[in-house]
């Protein structure tokens, strides 16, 4: 017999029926009595529409709260979420409703264009739903843990996206992992901003189903309207990737957080060194964390009483993970593994990637990184971006870090360029801040100071923006295709 648990939001609605669950920009609320009442609406009017348990239902929607409402609503029904990220052309949206086996899409309102370009057996707006009359049916009162609960493609920054099961136990252990290294206050208020179709964004509002804790929702990101909601709004705590803390230490200037602002939890890959050196200088409490799809958000997060002596470390993994440098010292780079109840236990009837990426219950992540002696992970890059030049490995994160300590660079993206002699060498795709310049040779002098000369770009070229996904990862693929 599986374990369950009471459903969530339900037991939220009744522990604290009357506290806000979701706060708006405008200052309007949602409790979670409100919220649970909404979402099982939802659910019975989306029963009304022939779904079922074990279904897999589409959602293509940015962040708006009727997409919150809708995946809690297929919790009620035991129904499965497969999210759609709305920035995919209609050809790879349609790669994963065709592989992701949905049978109905739920579309924003704004997206019905989008919506009509897609081939699906039953393609319904969020109003379509809210308009429609509601069936009695049994709704779930608990969660089974080993249920599929959402489905969620890879970045695809390699090769085809693959399909990633989470079920209701890998999202809970890691709301009780995130926890117990961060720590719960009363006053905790979390600042939701990143794209909610992808996990660190949806994992905000799990958590918050979990622990019973306010959402500040964010329907995209504005540096000032960030910036004002820490300062005034009572946010502590916010999820970000790199680029986001850039612009956020650009609009904090000579101002301070409150104290009550407790953690900038920073994911998506490794981040230059400059910046958590500026971050640390101004008392900003950036925690670097590691994680991904497969691991349901954060795996391993640099703790907050080491997160000054530990800078650049992703920290140690979560009380109930594991994680490894299979066959390597410390100090030594290699391909990290990770375990434990949060993690995936595999991808949407694709045998073919689970023979390859699973090995006695871990996970191969297919990035590299180190460990210290203490045991720190120190994430270094994904193995595919890795560039061998003359039988040395380079990291292009290494590079970026460096490069994005000039002054004048906003963004830095490298990647590696096919060569007779050496094999590849790293050349360097720069975004510079407004009004700024820059000579090819400025960049290479300052890079030849601080790096190995195999390391040194061998090119610069200067470009608007860098291509990133929706998690705002560097898409370095792209670079190397304008080569």
């Amino acid at each position: 017999m599986s374990e369950t648990i009471p459903h969530w939001l339900t037991k939220q609605a009744d522990l604290k029926p009357d506290e806000t669950a979701i706060e708006f920009v405008n200052g309007s609320t949602i409790t979670f009595k409100e919220l649970s009442d909404q979402s099982q609406r939802f659910a019975r009017q989306l029963a009304f529409e022939g779904v079922s348990k074990g279904e897999h239902v589409g959602i293509l929607s940015g962040n708006h709260v009727t997409m919150i409402i809708a995946i809690h609503a297929l919790s009620y029904l035991g129904a499965v979420g497969v999210l759609l990220n709305t920035r995919l052309t209609t050809r790879e949206l349609q790669y994963q409703i065709v592989h992701g086996e949905v049978s109905v899409l739920l579309v924003a309102n704004n997206l019905q264009e989008k919506m009509n370009e897609l081939d699906v057996k039953k393609k319904k707006t969020f109003s379509d739903i809210q308009n429609q009359s509601e069936k009695e049916v049994a709704l779930q009162a608990e969660l089974t843990l080993s249920d599929p609960f959402t489905i969620i493609f890879t970045s695809g920054t390699t090769g085809f996206p693959k399909g990633v099961i989470h079920t209701y136990g890998n999202h809970w252990w890691s709301a009780i992992g995130s926890a117990l290294n961060l720590g719960l206050s009363d006053q905790d208020k979390w600042l939701a901003v990143l794209p909610f179709f992808h996990v660190s964004g949806l994992s905000t509002f799990l958590k918050s189903a979990i622990y019973g804790m306010p959402v500040y929702l964010m329907e995209k990101f504005d540096k000032k309207m960030v910036h004002d909601a820490i300062m005034h709004k009572g946010v502590t705590i916010i999820s970000v990737v790199t680029v986001m803390v850039q612009h956020l230490l650009e609009q904090l200037g000579e101002d301070k957080y409150p104290e009550t602002f407790r953690c900038m939890l920073l994911g998506g890959g490794p981040a230059p060194k400059p910046m958590l050196e500026e971050a640390k200088e101004v008392g900003v409490p950036v925690f670097q964390s590691y994680g991904l799809t497969e691991t349901s958000s954060q795996i391993a997060t640099l703790s907050p009483k080491n997160a000054l002596e530990k800078l650049g470390s992703a920290g140690k993994p979560l009380i109930p993970a594991q994680l490894k440098i299979e066959g390597k010292a410390p100090m030594e780079v290699g391909e990290i593994y990770v375990k434990g109840p949060m993690v995936t236990k595999g991808y949407f009837k694709n045998p073919e990637a689970n023979d390859a990426s699973f090995e006695d219950g871990w996970l191969q992540t297919g990035d590299l990184g180190y460990l210290d002696e203490e045991g720190f992970l120190y994430m270094v890059d994904r193995r595919s971006d890795l560039i061998i030049s003359g039988g040395e490995n380079i990291y292009p994160s290494e590079i970026e870090s460096v490069l994005s300590g000039m002054a004048e660079i906003k963004e830095v993206g490298v990647t590696g360029k096919k060569d007779a002699t050496w094999g590849e060498v790293p050349v360097a795709f720069i975004v510079m801040k407004n009004g700024e310049y820059l000579f090819e040779e400025e960049i290479i002098n300052y890079a030849s100071e601080q790096l190995a000369s195999y390391k040194v770009p061998k090119e610069i070229h200067f470009i608007e923006y860098l291509p990133r996904n929706a998690s705002n990862k560097i898409m370095r693929h792209k670079l190397a295709e304008r080569l």
